[in-house]
């Protein structure tokens, strides 16, 4: 009778969840949880929720901004490649990146990893990155979420979310209302591929047999997959003081959709951006990825950021102490475009080879 079934002691770590090794980790993580303190928040992990406090912070009337998103495919190639340290940096960039272009501070940050069954190592690796992230955005990790499913995942797979909060003075959020015809689009250089369209990223890898742990043809110097796994920039301390001092009017972060669909989401009716893809240089990533995939130039207008991570359109007279003030705060700015009158949407075009473009091209979409 003793090795009966309908005697046996069931256990939850026999079904594949270890609570003491959930334990161990938040009690690894705590430290780099306090390290992105700040004021209004202690980010101290344990209990069942995390404070902020707004006063502390200095707001008198403030609107909150919130927003969640998590790393897409991207986190494939992290996994799969043993690049784990930095992946949370993504995390954060892409909820941190969407709060500022409201014009809001990023205060606070949670974050949700999943996982079939528990490696504390890889596990403490990702939330350092998401702590790193925390500290260039300025915002405090109060807490989050580790959630062990056996049966979910395969072997060594895990998901990332996360959710920030952040505030703004009431009459000073950017709304897209203060945009006008005449207005000049800026761009803020890109860090990589930041972490959209990395499925087609990776459907390339595979037919294409790229070796990503050699060389990057377009780079010696660098690892294939260290230039593809490069995090997503964080733009938040060098717009905020732009934003509370009235000089920008609207912002645009490059996201899925790329430059087509995400700058028309921050004009008012009857307005339209021009931009021309010949007012930068293409990177030789982005080039790497149009030749390997024989992509066609509005494809890659709507697929990827094409080297610019954020949109600034700002008033013409601003443009040339707004230009030094972004190298100042080192990002690599350039004008893009302009706002003009017309359906709203956004045009991008380019003359002959630019972008391997066979002749003129030009990209549209009505928003």
């Amino acid at each position: 009778m003793a090795n009966d079934p309908e005697q046996q002691s069931y256990s939850y770590e026999q079904a594949g969840v270890s609570i003491a090794a959930g334990n161990a980790l938040v009690k690894a993580i705590a430290p780099l949880a306090r390290a992105t303190a700040r004021p209004g928040a202690d980010a101290e992990l344990g209990g069942f929720g995390g404070f902020f406090d707004l006063r502390a912070a200095g707001y008198k009337d403030p609107l909150l901004v919130a927003g969640n998103d998590g790393v897409g495919t991207k986190v494939k190639l992290a996994i799969d490649h043993d690049r784990h340290d930095r992946i949370g940096i993504d995390l954060v960039a892409m909820c941190v990146n969407d709060l500022i272009v409201q014009g809001a501070e990023p205060l606070l940050f949670l974050d949700y990893f999943a996982t079939g069954k528990l490696d504390n190592g890889v596990a403490e690796r990702v939330v350092a990155g998401i702590a790193e992230g925390c500290k260039l955005a300025g915002c405090a990790l109060i807490g989050g979420e580790t959630a062990e499913m056996p049966g979910m995942y395969a072997p060594g797979d895990y998901d990332l979310a996360g959710f920030c909060v952040g505030a703004v003075e009431r009459g000073e959020q950017l709304t897209g209302d203060k945009v006008r015809a005449g207005d000049v689009l800026i761009g803020l250089a890109s860090s990589g591929v930041h972490s959209n369209g990395y499925s087609l990223v990776r459907r390339l890898a595979a037919d294409k047999g790229w070796k990503l742990e050699r060389p990057a043809l377009f780079n010696p110097e660098v690892l294939l997959i260290e230039a593809l796994i490069e995090p997503t920039r964080i733009y938040v301390k060098s717009l905020l003081p732009l934003i509370r001092a009235g000089r920008i009017h609207a912002l645009a972060h490059i996201t899925g959709g790329g430059l087509l669909e995400n700058v028309p989401r921050v004009l008012p009716a009857g307005l339209h951006a021009r931009i021309d893809a010949g007012a930068w240089d293409q990177p030789r990533l982005m080039a790497f990825l149009q030749a390997q995939g024989n992509i066609e130039p509005g494809e890659m207008a709507r697929t990827f950021n094409c080297g610019i991570g954020m949109v600034l359109a700002v008033a013409a007279e601003e443009v040339a102490g707004l230009m030094a003030d972004l190298a100042a705060a080192g990002e690599t700015a350039m004008v893009v475009g302009a706002i003009e009158p017309g359906a709203r949407g956004c045009t991008v075009q380019g003359a002959d080879e630019v972008w391997s473009g066979r002749g003129a091209w030009e990209a549209v979409h009505l928003a």
